[in-house]
């Protein structure tokens, strides 16, 4: 599915829940006034994005463990055995399978093709097949962080304008000559405070989510660069002897 698609699919239904969901609000939450549904909306999208990128991540792992994977991908290179270093990404699947076995398969390539290229030529070629692996796999990785970023920086603007819409209906029960409004007063300053909420949940919860995938996703990158090195680095060697 396109990723414009599956924002917007999970906008509509988002906004439709949302709409459900505040007819069964308590009365004072329902004070908040029409920018209520829209915060809720906001959650419920951060939340889609949140569960699909954890599905999203611990997929790109692969079957196993990715320290068992490395060790046995390194023994059977070390061995000389490239095929069964490929049959082994093969098993693992996910990310580093994927970036593993394309500088794999490029060596592999250029040996039976019995190129006259020197070691450092071949291993020139068979890092840039792992380069372009990685700048595929990458933004697979980081698919809905920048919908969780935007999502985290407009809850604080939807909150605040709620907060300022609530404040001004206050300030207009204040303003009534005599005595003032007192209901009035209390639902707007009621309104400024539930949207204020509003903003500063969906801000956190977006601000939390996308430091803790952005880590995530650093750590998981300096692992295939790791054992990509430790790969190429084997390879070399193997090369010069």
């Amino acid at each position: 599915m396109k990723q414009g698609l599956f924002i917007t699919i999970v906008m509509v239904v988002a906004f439709a829940i949302a709409l459900v969901v505040f007819q069964f609000l308590p009365d004072y939450i329902k004070a908040g006034g029409i920018l209520v549904p829209i915060l809720i909306m906001m959650i419920l999208m951060l939340l889609t994005f949140i569960i699909e990128r954890l599905f999203a991540l611990n997929k790109a792992k692969g079957k196993g463990s990715l320290t068992a994977f490395y060790r046995k991908v390194q023994q059977e290179i070390k061995a000389g055995n490239i095929d069964a270093a490929i049959s082994a990404c093969d098993k693992q699947r996910g990310t580093s399978a994927s970036v593993l076995r394309a500088g794999l398969e490029k060596y592999k390539l250029l040996k039976a093709s019995g190129s006259h290229l020197s070691a450092k030529e071949t291993m020139d070629e068979m890092q840039h097949s792992i380069e372009e692996s990685m700048m595929l796999e990458v933004p697979l990785l980081e698919r809905n962080l920048v919908g969780i970023s935007t999502l985290a920086s407009i809850g604080v603007l939807v909150g605040l304008l709620g907060t300022t819409l609530g404040m001004i209906k206050a300030f207009k029960a204040l303003a009534k000559s005599g005595a003032p409004d007192a209901i009035a007063l209390s639902l707007g300053i009621s309104e400024a405070l539930i949207n204020t909420a509003g903003g500063l949940i969906t801000a956190i919860l977006g601000i939390v989510a996308f430091n803790y995938f952005s880590t995530r996703i650093d750590n998981f990158t300096y692992m295939i660069d790791e054992a990509t090195y430790s790969m190429v680095t084997t390879l070399s060697e193997k090369e010069i002897k």
